[in-house]
Protein backbone atom coordinates (compact mmCIF):
# COMPACT_ATOMS: atom_id res chain seq x y z
CA UNK A 1 0.00 0.00 0.00
CA UNK A 2 1.35 3.38 -0.98
CA UNK A 3 1.65 6.23 1.54
CA UNK A 4 -1.04 8.17 -0.33
CA UNK A 5 -3.47 5.25 -0.17
CA UNK A 6 -2.67 4.68 3.48
CA UNK A 7 -3.35 8.33 4.28
CA UNK A 8 -6.63 8.21 2.34
CA UNK A 9 -7.73 5.07 4.21
CA UNK A 10 -6.86 6.64 7.56
CA UNK A 11 -8.78 9.77 6.66
CA UNK A 12 -11.79 7.72 5.58
CA UNK A 13 -11.74 5.67 8.78
CA UNK A 14 -11.45 8.84 10.85
CA UNK A 15 -14.45 10.36 9.10
CA UNK A 16 -16.50 7.25 9.80
CA UNK A 17 -15.41 7.28 13.46
CA UNK A 18 -16.34 10.96 13.77
CA UNK A 19 -19.74 10.30 12.21
CA UNK A 20 -20.44 7.48 14.69
CA UNK A 21 -19.28 9.67 17.56
CA UNK A 22 -21.56 12.54 16.52
CA UNK A 23 -24.50 10.17 16.17
CA UNK A 24 -23.88 8.57 19.57
CA UNK A 25 -23.55 11.85 21.46
CA UNK A 26 -25.92 14.03 19.45
CA UNK A 27 -28.31 14.12 22.40
CA UNK A 28 -25.57 15.36 24.75
CA UNK A 29 -24.55 18.15 22.36
CA UNK A 30 -28.16 19.24 21.92
CA UNK A 31 -28.84 19.14 25.68
CA UNK A 32 -25.87 21.40 26.43
CA UNK A 33 -26.79 23.74 23.57
CA UNK A 34 -30.35 24.22 24.82
CA UNK A 35 -29.12 24.68 28.38
CA UNK A 36 -26.79 27.49 27.29
CA UNK A 37 -29.21 29.05 24.81
CA UNK A 38 -31.62 30.02 27.55
CA UNK A 39 -29.03 32.21 29.25
CA UNK A 40 -27.30 33.80 26.27
CA UNK A 41 -28.22 36.88 24.20
CA UNK A 42 -31.07 36.45 21.73
CA UNK A 43 -28.64 36.94 18.83
CA UNK A 44 -27.06 33.54 19.54
CA UNK A 45 -28.41 30.86 17.18
CA UNK A 46 -29.00 27.24 18.17
CA UNK A 47 -27.42 25.91 14.96
CA UNK A 48 -24.19 27.79 15.69
CA UNK A 49 -24.01 26.26 19.16
CA UNK A 50 -24.69 22.77 17.81
CA UNK A 51 -21.98 23.11 15.17
CA UNK A 52 -19.44 24.41 17.67
CA UNK A 53 -20.43 21.71 20.15
CA UNK A 54 -19.95 18.99 17.55
CA UNK A 55 -16.43 20.23 16.91
CA UNK A 56 -15.79 20.23 20.65
CA UNK A 57 -17.02 16.64 20.86
CA UNK A 58 -14.63 15.53 18.13
CA UNK A 59 -11.77 17.41 19.82
CA UNK A 60 -12.63 15.69 23.10
CA UNK A 61 -12.51 12.25 21.51
CA UNK A 62 -9.00 12.92 20.23
CA UNK A 63 -7.67 14.27 23.52
CA UNK A 64 -9.41 12.06 26.07
CA UNK A 65 -7.16 10.31 28.56
CA UNK A 66 -9.02 7.74 30.65
CA UNK A 67 -6.12 7.58 33.12
CA UNK A 68 -7.06 11.02 34.44
CA UNK A 69 -10.09 9.51 36.09
CA UNK A 70 -12.93 11.32 34.33
CA UNK A 71 -15.52 9.49 32.27
CA UNK A 72 -15.55 10.38 28.58
CA UNK A 73 -19.02 11.92 28.88
CA UNK A 74 -17.85 14.22 31.67
CA UNK A 75 -14.75 15.21 29.74
CA UNK A 76 -16.69 15.67 26.51
CA UNK A 77 -19.36 17.79 28.22
CA UNK A 78 -16.72 20.27 29.36
CA UNK A 79 -15.13 20.48 25.92
CA UNK A 80 -18.51 20.76 24.17
CA UNK A 81 -19.57 23.58 26.44
CA UNK A 82 -16.21 25.30 26.08
CA UNK A 83 -16.42 25.19 22.29
CA UNK A 84 -19.89 26.69 22.36
CA UNK A 85 -18.77 29.52 24.63
CA UNK A 86 -15.76 30.16 22.39
CA UNK A 87 -18.15 30.50 19.45
CA UNK A 88 -20.22 33.05 21.36
CA UNK A 89 -17.10 35.06 22.21
CA UNK A 90 -16.15 35.29 18.54
CA UNK A 91 -19.40 37.09 17.81
CA UNK A 92 -19.61 39.42 20.78
CA UNK A 93 -21.42 42.39 19.28
CA UNK A 94 -22.00 44.03 22.63
CA UNK A 95 -21.23 47.76 22.27
CA UNK A 96 -18.12 48.98 24.06
CA UNK A 97 -20.28 51.41 26.00
CA UNK A 98 -22.08 48.46 27.62
CA UNK A 99 -18.81 46.90 28.77
CA UNK A 100 -17.61 50.29 29.97
CA UNK A 101 -20.77 50.90 31.99
CA UNK A 102 -20.49 47.42 33.45
CA UNK A 103 -17.02 48.22 34.75
CA UNK A 104 -18.24 51.56 36.10
CA UNK A 105 -21.07 49.87 38.01
CA UNK A 106 -18.68 47.34 39.57
CA UNK A 107 -16.26 50.10 40.55
CA UNK A 108 -19.06 52.19 42.05
CA UNK A 109 -20.37 49.24 44.08
CA UNK A 110 -16.88 48.52 45.40
CA UNK A 111 -16.25 52.15 46.29
CA UNK A 112 -19.49 52.38 48.27
CA UNK A 113 -18.97 49.10 50.07
CA UNK A 114 -15.35 49.93 50.93
CA UNK A 115 -16.51 53.26 52.29
CA UNK A 116 -19.56 52.07 54.24
CA UNK A 117 -18.71 48.47 55.09
CA UNK A 118 -22.13 47.23 53.96
CA UNK A 119 -23.98 46.21 50.79
CA UNK A 120 -24.37 49.07 48.31
CA UNK A 121 -27.98 50.03 47.60
CA UNK A 122 -29.35 50.83 44.14
CA UNK A 123 -29.91 54.50 44.98
CA UNK A 124 -26.37 54.84 46.28
CA UNK A 125 -24.84 53.25 43.18
CA UNK A 126 -26.86 55.53 40.92
CA UNK A 127 -25.69 58.57 42.92
CA UNK A 128 -22.08 57.36 42.80
CA UNK A 129 -22.35 57.09 39.03
CA UNK A 130 -24.06 60.46 38.76
CA UNK A 131 -27.09 59.05 36.93
CA UNK A 132 -30.77 58.60 37.70
CA UNK A 133 -32.05 55.38 39.27
CA UNK A 134 -33.83 54.60 35.99
CA UNK A 135 -30.59 55.00 34.03
CA UNK A 136 -28.75 52.79 36.50
CA UNK A 137 -31.37 50.06 36.12
CA UNK A 138 -31.00 50.36 32.35
CA UNK A 139 -27.24 49.83 32.74
CA UNK A 140 -28.02 46.60 34.58
CA UNK A 141 -30.42 45.49 31.85
CA UNK A 142 -27.90 46.29 29.11
CA UNK A 143 -25.08 44.39 30.78
CA UNK A 144 -27.16 41.41 31.91
CA UNK A 145 -26.35 39.13 28.96
CA UNK A 146 -22.60 39.53 28.84
CA UNK A 147 -22.09 39.80 32.57
CA UNK A 148 -24.23 36.79 33.45
CA UNK A 149 -22.35 34.85 30.83
CA UNK A 150 -19.05 35.67 32.54
CA UNK A 151 -20.45 34.79 35.94
CA UNK A 152 -21.67 31.49 34.56
CA UNK A 153 -18.10 30.62 33.62
CA UNK A 154 -16.77 31.58 37.04
CA UNK A 155 -19.46 29.59 38.80
CA UNK A 156 -18.63 26.42 36.83
CA UNK A 157 -17.91 23.68 39.35
CA UNK A 158 -16.25 21.31 36.88
CA UNK A 159 -12.76 20.10 37.72
CA UNK A 160 -10.35 21.95 35.44
CA UNK A 161 -7.99 19.00 35.61
CA UNK A 162 -10.31 17.25 33.15
CA UNK A 163 -9.72 19.88 30.49
CA UNK A 164 -7.39 19.45 27.55
CA UNK A 165 -3.89 20.45 28.73
CA UNK A 166 -2.73 23.93 27.75
CA UNK A 167 -0.06 23.47 25.09
CA UNK A 168 1.49 26.78 26.10
CA UNK A 169 2.18 25.47 29.57
CA UNK A 170 1.23 27.01 32.91
CA UNK A 171 2.88 28.25 36.04
CA UNK A 172 3.34 25.62 38.81
CA UNK A 173 1.16 27.63 41.19
CA UNK A 174 -1.72 28.04 38.73
CA UNK A 175 -3.81 25.17 40.13
CA UNK A 176 -3.37 26.42 43.69
CA UNK A 177 -4.33 29.96 42.69
CA UNK A 178 -7.36 28.66 40.83
CA UNK A 179 -8.52 26.73 43.88
CA UNK A 180 -8.02 29.74 46.13
CA UNK A 181 -10.00 31.91 43.74
CA UNK A 182 -12.88 29.44 43.73
CA UNK A 183 -12.86 29.58 47.54
CA UNK A 184 -12.90 33.38 47.43
CA UNK A 185 -15.76 33.31 44.92
CA UNK A 186 -17.79 30.95 47.11
CA UNK A 187 -17.30 33.23 50.12
CA UNK A 188 -18.23 36.30 48.06
CA UNK A 189 -21.44 34.63 46.90
CA UNK A 190 -22.37 33.65 50.47
CA UNK A 191 -21.92 37.30 51.51
CA UNK A 192 -24.32 38.66 48.89
CA UNK A 193 -27.70 40.10 49.94
CA UNK A 194 -30.22 37.32 50.55
CA UNK A 195 -32.36 38.07 47.50
CA UNK A 196 -29.34 38.07 45.17
CA UNK A 197 -28.20 34.73 46.61
CA UNK A 198 -31.68 33.31 46.08
CA UNK A 199 -31.90 34.49 42.48
CA UNK A 200 -28.44 33.13 41.69
CA UNK A 201 -29.35 29.79 43.23
CA UNK A 202 -32.62 29.57 41.30
CA UNK A 203 -30.91 30.56 38.06
CA UNK A 204 -27.71 28.52 38.24
CA UNK A 205 -28.47 25.62 40.60
CA UNK A 206 -32.18 25.07 39.96
CA UNK A 207 -31.80 26.21 36.31
CA UNK A 208 -35.03 28.20 36.31
CA UNK A 209 -35.46 30.82 33.60
CA UNK A 210 -36.14 34.50 34.29
CA UNK A 211 -39.91 34.12 33.95
CA UNK A 212 -40.00 31.22 36.40
CA UNK A 213 -37.83 33.06 38.93
CA UNK A 214 -40.06 36.11 38.57
CA UNK A 215 -43.08 33.95 39.42
CA UNK A 216 -41.34 32.60 42.52
CA UNK A 217 -40.42 36.08 43.76
CA UNK A 218 -43.53 37.84 42.42
CA UNK A 219 -41.47 40.29 40.37
CA UNK A 220 -41.09 40.97 36.65
CA UNK A 221 -38.58 39.25 34.38
CA UNK A 222 -36.79 42.56 33.91
CA UNK A 223 -36.40 42.93 37.67
CA UNK A 224 -34.92 39.42 37.90
CA UNK A 225 -32.45 40.36 35.17
CA UNK A 226 -31.50 43.49 37.11
CA UNK A 227 -30.93 41.50 40.29
CA UNK A 228 -28.73 38.99 38.47
CA UNK A 229 -26.71 41.74 36.85
CA UNK A 230 -26.41 43.57 40.18
CA UNK A 231 -25.10 40.41 41.83
CA UNK A 232 -22.52 39.94 39.08
CA UNK A 233 -21.39 43.57 39.43
CA UNK A 234 -21.12 43.21 43.19
CA UNK A 235 -19.04 40.05 42.82
CA UNK A 236 -16.85 41.69 40.22
CA UNK A 237 -16.12 44.56 42.59
CA UNK A 238 -15.47 42.34 45.59
CA UNK A 239 -13.19 40.03 43.60
CA UNK A 240 -11.36 42.80 41.73
CA UNK A 241 -8.14 42.03 43.61
CA UNK A 242 -8.11 38.57 42.02
CA UNK A 243 -9.15 39.04 38.40
CA UNK A 244 -11.71 40.76 36.20
CA UNK A 245 -14.96 38.81 36.22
Amino acid sequence: MTAAKGLHLYSRNQQLADARLLETYAGLVRKIAYHLLGRLPASVQLDDLLQAGSMGLIEASRNFDAEKGASFETFASIRIRGSMLDEVRKHDWTPRSVHRNSRRVAEAVKAIEDRTGRDAQDEEVAAELGVSLEDYHQYLMDTAGSKLFSFDELNNQEDSAFEVPDTKGSEPHADVEGSRFQDALAKAISALPEREQMVLSLYYNEELNLKEIGAVLSVSESRVSQILSQAAARLRGRLSDWKNV
